[in-house]
């Protein structure tokens, strides 16, 4: 039996949610900033808590590690992404604590939530120590996108948000829209950390698809091998111009298919009878454009740090939002057909 969430449960989730989205920001801030090796140890910063800041500190953290210089500003972005990160696994805790402590609660859920949590904590220190391997760091970017996907799934479920269109006439065809919507941002997130993590957001300077004869240069082979062994280190990008050149290629298609089906699903969503369905409808239509518009910014501005933040930002908003979306419509509810049937026998009755 479902049991009544607490309030302050509630409350607590949403900052996390909200904490959630400030760290992958923050983590995109970091990793355009070229400070995802600010510093070169982990969890500390050159053996220390903070970033060394006194002279003697920073010949100690030279000495310790001659291969990287300390670079103040780029320690301190990456440590600060860390210490939100940090306290984004505490708040995370407590929430599933509290979760699985009241019988009734989705706990199955909550405790899923850590598990991502520690699994993050792990791709985190790999990122570092393996120099920031691309597939590591996709992953750990994949692994932000995942935990704030499963918290607003957590939110849904504590305050009960389908009570809201229970009794909707929703047409069935939406809700297969909304599921390979979510499908689809899934797998271009996957291609635009992919881009990122390769250093290939700046392979096509030109629109729409790419400068020159880019179709004779596609190496889907070595674009997509995830492991690329051979490498001490990774900053900077190890592939060459051809498959990097692929990569953001595929980024490109990528998006011109999700805009279709997100275009698509707007629309569908904006048909509905319902006020909640239709505002959704309207603020995955307003994301859709500023994604677009931001896509489009990054490739005439050569990729302006905070456009670049802002269209990873643009994503997560997008997925939550997908994800809230097929969370509302997937729930047992009375049916088209149904509803239509029963409108038509309530106006017989009354003829």
């Amino acid at each position: 039996m479902k049991r009544e969430a607490p309030s302050a449960l509630i409350t607590l989730v949403k900052v996390t949610i909200i904490f959630t989205l400030i760290v992958i920001v923050l983590g995109a801030y970091t990793r355009l900033s070229d400070a995802g090796l600010g510093c070169p140890d982990w969890p500390g910063c050159y053996g220390q808590l903070s970033v060394p800041n006194e002279v003697d500190e920073i010949h100690q953290a030279n000495a310790a590690f001659p291969e990287r210089a300390v670079e103040p500003q780029k320690a301190w972005l990456e440590m600060i992404h860390r210490y939100f990160a940090g306290s984004l696994g505490v708040l995370v805790f407590i929430c599933s604590v509290w979760c699985i402590r009241i019988k009734g609660l989705p706990n199955v859920l909550a405790f899923s939530i850590t598990i991502v949590v520690v699994v993050q904590a792990a791709l985190g220190m790999w990122t570092v120590t393996l120099k920031l391997m691309p597939v590591i760091v996709m992953a750990h970017l994949i692994g932000g996108f995942t935990l704030l996907s499963l918290l607003s799934l957590l939110y849904c479920q504590l305050r009960q948000v389908q009570q809201h269109i229970d009794h909707l006439a929703v047409d069935p065809t939406v809700k297969h829209w909304a599921l390979v919507g979510v499908l689809v941002v899934i797998a271009q997130i996957f291609l635009g950390g992919w881009t990122s993590s390769n250093y290939a957001a700046l392979m096509c300077t030109s629109l729409p698809i790419c400068e020159g004869n880019w179709i004779s240069y596609l190496d889907f082979k070595n674009a997509f091998n995830l492991l690329q062994p051979g490498h001490e280190n990774y900053e900077f990008g190890v592939l060459e111009y051809p498959a990097r050149m692929t990569i953001h290629v595929s980024h490109r298609f990528g998006a011109i298919v999700t805009s279709i089906i997100m275009m698509t699903l707007v629309f569908k969503l904006q048909r509905q009878s319902g006020e909640v369905l239709n505002r959704i409808g309207h603020v995955l239509g307003l994301i859709l454009i500023l994604q677009i518009g931001l896509g489009i910014s990054n490739v005439v501005f050569q990729l302006p740090l905070l456009v670049a933040v802002a269209h990873n930002l643009g994503a997560a908003l997008m997925l939550v939002g997908l994800v809230t979306t097929n969370y509302l419509l997937w729930q047992p509810q009375v049916g088209y057909t149904e509803l239509i049937v029963n409108t038509q026998r309530e106006a017989d009755y009354d003829k």
